[in-house]
């Protein structure tokens, strides 16, 4: 049963449009996207609920986005038709690429080469297009500067390019499933999306504002109101689970575009005489009745904002299955604020060396818990995130590292009453008596009691919904994809994968786990959509074809 027709996906949700949109621009757009030929055809589809695109292969989506959180709400801003320009005023610190924004000022950033925009910038993402728009909003961040952003933002509604978003829960994607933690986070812009200041929102919704901390469900509830306010909620479909994205193929010797789609599984002769088609996708959505109603998509493009939240790394140690034994920050936190953890004699284990691991060494001092912090890394290690990190912008992160590199265990003495380190030792083991088992890099072992332990080794994305599970995306296909060791291969500027055309991937998977770098990625991929858009309108307009892709 097909969930969503052709007035859902004209309407939007609750048919709430912007200020200035009218379900006759959107579906407008959508005939400039695909041609005439589709415009007739959606003239003469029927707009009720249960005529679905599915029922005809010609009637495809642009775009459909999978992942719902930052990286997801930022795309669809800019499908949405909202444009950055550099404003008028506006002057870089680095007179380089001031000098080059001047040479095309009147584009948008999305209109102009990104390549030759990037070339020469440094920064703290391995992705050029991440460096140059985190340079444009927040110029010289990295060294303590809150300079104002260079760019302003229009709507230009033209440009809107329909697309879908689908989301396991509300928008904003795995920062709700941190509500309820004590965990607290900078106050700073780094949260933020285009056109909505986060300091601004915060301070619009409290009315004392105390010190410079914010809850991460302050942050969830930005993001959901990103989505509203900014009339994105058309494109957005809650409650979706993805059981499968495949290519359909074509016989490459049958003509006039009547063919039947083949299903990749499906096909008995060698590839080579198939033409990839678009994809389908597949999946349920979860109902009010907890009832799940199966639905299914055919897009020309898909894109991955998945994040890497899904699985947890485990170290596949004995005992790791014991209830005491966490895996994730949110049950941590959720453990400290029911008071669980409190009046322990025992100290919390925390095993990990990355920034989700620092949060919960956080979570645990600024609540009186003594913390034993497991690490495999020398805290010299070059490749540790804390040195990667401006003491000025991260001075909690950076309390964590210096605690680190000072307290840590000696044979001489005890535990230290509130924290101490282990640097270069992993865990051999857990008992059901609350023991843990430590080794050091020289084999010594150590035993020690806790009151409960939390691995914050990485975690590994869900694409069980790709075939071989999306390993065959990354830099070494025979791995699963994680942030860190094996993100996803992408071309530098335009965001698509290098083994699948028509298949973009962001944020986390792509290696950007900060907030402000992952909105390059949107960047890039409307950049691309938008460039390969104007050739098949050109290609239209000459005589060469029906707009159909």
């Amino acid at each position: 049963v097909p969930v969503w027709g052709p007035r859902t996906f004209l309407s939007g949700v609750g048919r709430n449009y912007g200020d200035t949109e009218t379900e006759g621009e959107i579906y407008n757009s959508l005939v400039q996207y695909f041609g005439d030929n589709l415009g007739r055809k959606v003239k003469a589809m029927p707009l009720v609920e249960e005529t679905s695109f599915l029922e005809d292969s010609s009637v495809t989506l642009p775009v459909v986005v999978i992942g719902n959180g930052p990286s997801g709400i930022c795309l669809s801003y800019m499908l949405s038709g909202y444009r950055p320009y550099l404003s008028s005023e506006a002057i870089h610190p680095n007179t380089i690429l001031q000098s080059k924004l001047q040479e095309a000022r009147h584009l948008s950033l999305v209109d102009q080469d990104l390549e030759y925009l990037s070339e020469g910038l440094e920064g703290r993402s391995s992705n050029p297009v991440a460096v140059l728009f985190d340079t444009l909003l927040h110029p010289d961040a990295d060294f303590g500067y809150d300079y104002p952003s260079v760019l302003h933002w229009k709507l230009e509604q033209h440009h809107y390019i329909p697309h879908l978003v689908l989301g396991k829960g509300p928008p904003g994607g795995a920062w709700h499933n941190m509500e309820g933690s004590m965990l607290t986070i900078s106050f700073g812009n780094w949260m933020e999306l285009p056109g909505l200041k986060f300091k601004d929102w915060v301070t619009s919704k409290r009315r004392n504002l105390k010190g410079d901390r914010v809850m991460p469900e302050e942050v969830a509830r930005y993001y959901k109101h990103y989505v509203k306010v900014m009339g994105l909620q058309k494109n957005f479909r809650e409650n979706t689970y993805i059981t499968s994205v495949s290519r359909l193929y074509r016989d490459r010797e049958e003509d006039g575009g009547q063919d039947a789609a083949i299903p990749a599984q499906h096909l008995q002769l060698e590839k080579s005489k198939f033409i990839k088609r678009n994809w389908e996708i597949r999946g349920y959505q979860r109902v009010a009745d907890g009832s799940h109603v199966p639905f299914g998509l055919f897009a020309e493009n898909v894109v991955l904002a998945t994040g890497t939240l899904d699985s947890p790394a485990r170290l596949e140690v004995e005992g790791e299955d014991f209830p005491f034994v966490f895996h994730s920050l949110p049950e941590f936190g959720a453990a400290v604020s029911k008071g669980k953890l409190r009046g322990q004699v025992d100290p919390v284990l925390i095993v990990g060396s990355g920034l989700t691991a620092a949060d919960a060494v956080l979570c645990a001092y600024n609540n009186n818990i003594p913390v034993i912090h497991v690490f495999r890394r020398r805290v010299t290690d070059p490749s540790l995130i804390f040195k990667q990190l401006p003491k000025k912008l991260y001075p909690e992160y950076h309390k964590v590292y210096h605690m680190m590199c000072t307290q840590s265990y000696s044979a001489d003495s005890d535990l230290l009453s509130d924290y101490t380190s282990f640097p270069e030792h992993h865990v051999l083991s857990f008992k059901s008596d609350m023991k843990c088992i430590l080794q050091s890099v020289s084999g010594l072992k150590k035993i020690f009691k806790v009151s409960a332990a939390v691995v914050l080794i990485g975690s590994h994305p869900n694409l069980s919904f790709l075939k071989e599970h999306g390993c065959y995306l990354g830099h070494d296909s025979g791995h699963p994809i994680t942030c860190k060791g094996n993100p996803v291969a992408i071309d530098a500027y335009t965001y698509e994968c290098v083994q699948e055309a028509h298949l973009f991937a962001l944020g986390p998977l792509v290696g950007d786990n900060f907030v402000r770098f992952l909105k390059g990625g949107a960047l890039g991929v409307t950049h691309c959509l938008a460039t390969r858009q104007k050739k098949k309108h050109l290609f239209v307009e000459r005589g060469g074809g029906d707009g159909v892709a």
